[in-house]
């Protein structure tokens, strides 16, 4: 039996919007470090940070979702956890080094704080939160006073803990009530932020650009077409979908774990990994992109189109097929890139998931119309 009308319809907050802008900074500093080494190297020490700055707002959302924040008591909680969240972003330049201890002692005490707000029914229970305050949190601000090695090591151990912390609690969060309009619309929300850091990505390399040549407008025109393309995948029918299930869902707790947090902090990895290409190719368009720009460009494009047939899967047990073919021919681009001036690989790749957006519409009208 569906829990759809158990849970009547909750708004987003303003307070929640504005916690939002916090992320909107950090969204960019850790493009800023993926940008410094584009290698698979660069991108596991980008993910090893960028975890729990999403953990954190995933958790900040949730507990919006199923409490009531628009007080004076929870907005105070709100903006505290933006504040810790703030001190996290900031650190994320020197997360490996002089800052790594900032950036640790922020997490930790951003988690401690979600603890203090979310009651004392929550304070001892076996939760993520929990787990973060006296486990993961503690661990990454020890090993953050010792060397390079030890120091990721364990960061990185402490970011897949906490991403498994749902399935090891799962017993205990079914029992929680979700209000399911307003989990779709605040993941959504994210979305927007990521899309908005490759706005910046696109914009920035040709605004401080001493002359702006053709060249480098033919890019950003391509590289905005692309930005859109994206947009239109997620919202022009995904964002729908997201909202149906979990409307109709039966365990709405599988669906927040595995569709909206998981499935998520893909989309986001992707597009942040596309952005960081897309700024490559702005600022030199006619040279050739490294090899680990076009893995980033193209493997970032090819993941957020492929997690589309994850999510979709999981909701109702259908194939996304022009998504997956899509991030299919992505992954086959990605050799022949490197041989082509960098404007050219952009336009292909664009014209790959402006393809899936146009199949997808065609396809429908064609339903629409039998």
């Amino acid at each position: 039996m569906s829990e759809s009308a158990e849970v009547p319809e909750k708004p987003v907050t303003w307070a929640e919007l504005f916690f939002d802008l916090v992320f909107v900074f950090a969204v960019t500093e850790v493009s800023s470090l993926l940008r410094e080494d584009v290698s698979w190297a660069g991108l596991g020490r980008a993910l090893v940070v960028f975890v729990p700055i999403y953990w954190a707002w995933v958790g900040t959302t949730i507990h919006a979702n199923t409490t009531n924040v628009d007080t004076s008591f929870e907005r105070i909680g709100i903006f505290a956890t933006g504040l810790c969240s703030l001190f996290m972003a900031l650190a994320v330049p020197g997360a490996y080094g002089s800052r790594a201890v900032l950036f640790a002692a922020a997490f930790l005490l951003l988690r401690v704080v979600s603890l203090f707000f979310s009651g004392p029914q929550q304070s001892f229970a076996f939760g993520p939160m929990s787990i973060a305050v006296f486990i993961t949190g503690p661990a990454r601000l020890i090993s953050a006073f010792f060397p390079y090695p030890i120091l990721i090591t364990v960061w990185a151990i402490a970011a897949v803990l906490d991403l498994a912390t749902p399935i090891l609690t799962r017993r205990r969060l079914l029992s929680m009530r979700f209000h399911p309009g307003h989990l779709p619309e605040r993941f959504g929300t994210f979305i927007i932020i990521a899309l908005g850091e490759s706005i910046v990505a696109i914009g920035a390399p040709a605004a401080t650009s001493a002359h702006l040549t053709v060249d480098v407008l033919v890019a950003v025109a391509i590289a905005f077409v692309l930005a859109a393309a994206l947009w239109w995948v997620y919202y022009v029918f995904a964002a729908s979908a997201i909202r149906h299930a979990m409307l109709t869902a039966s365990v709405r707790t599988d669906l927040v774990r595995e569709v909206l947090s998981y499935g998520h902090l893909a989309f986001l990895t992707g597009i942040i990994a596309a952005a960081v290409g897309m700024a490559a190719v702005v600022a030199h368009p006619t040279h050739r992109l490294e090899i680990g720009v076009v893995g980033l460009l193209f493997g970032g494009c090819a993941l957020y189109l492929a997690t589309f047939g994850y999510t979709r899967w999981r909701m109702f047990h259908r194939i996304s097929i022009y998504r997956l073919a899509g991030a299919a021919v992505a992954v086959f681009l990605i050799p022949l890139a490197v041989y082509v001036p960098a404007v050219a690989a952009l336009g292909a790749l664009t014209a790959v998931v402006v393809g899936v957006n146009v199949t997808e519409h065609l396809v429908v009208r064609r339903r629409g119309s039998m």
